[in-house]
């Protein structure tokens, strides 16, 4: 199946370059592009791509309003965006994914990491820019105790993790599947479902965005 992808950039260049890198894939598909988040906003809602491959920073209606408008909670019928920029700062990982996003990458990700990318969003998974990752799993890692956590939605956890559901939730905001998870961690793949389950009715999460949005707010010690 054939994934259809609009690109928003202000720069004609980098939309022709990101094209050009997307358009090499067997499975994927440009179908449009925008210069600005006002006209990919019309563009998705007109066209309904699968997934919506946006910058960060243009003018006018910037790629985090336009992420909300096309992905946020709101949204009835939201599409899958994945937020790409120049900038590698973790206000806009946090910022993207609370907007909706279902990635995060840098521009200067590769053709590899663009196409998975945009794969993990059409497939309803996260993936975040590997360096960022790092410094997310890092900070998760060092994080405090659990009685000091808050869910997904700003109320008291009821139950602490366990070691193996932070392993699991670890994968889940680097992007990996179901699949990827049970083989790094060498368990069943019914064995991560029901971790992911655990996982979601702990921090209240919907979806495993919502996991990685709340392993970045926790790791930076932030309740939102």
């Amino acid at each position: 199946m054939t994934v259809r992808v609009l690109i928003a950039d202000d720069q004609e260049l980098v939309r022709a370059g990101l094209r050009v890198l997307l358009d090499t894939q067997p499975d994927i598909e440009v179908i449009a592009e925008a210069a600005d988040g006002a006209e990919a906003i019309a563009l998705a809602r007109r066209l309904r791509p699968d997934v919506c491959l946006l910058d960060i920073r243009m003018p006018g209606t910037d790629g985090l309003e336009a992420t909300r408008a096309i992905a946020g909670p709101d949204v009835a019928e939201p599409i899958p965006v994945v937020v790409i920029t120049t900038f590698d700062l973790d206000e806009y990982v946090y910022a993207a994914l609370r907007a909706g996003a279902r990635g995060f990458l840098l521009k200067d990700a590769g053709p590899a990491m663009l196409a998975e990318a945009v794969h993990a969003a059409a497939r309803g998974d996260a993936l975040i820019a590997p360096n960022v990752t790092v410094r997310l799993l890092e900070a998760f890692a060092e994080a405090n105790p659990v009685d000091t956590r808050d869910d997904a939605h700003g109320a008291p956890l009821l139950e602490p993790l366990t070691a193996r559901e932070r392993e699991v939730l670890a994968a889940v905001a680097r992007g990996l599947g179901n699949t990827e998870i049970a083989g790094e961690l060498h368990i069943s793949l019914s064995t991560v479902k029901t971790h992911i389950a655990s996982l979601m009715t702990k921090l209240g999460a919907r979806n495993r965005v919502e996991l990685a949005i709340w392993a970045l707010g926790e790791g930076r010690g932030r309740r939102d």
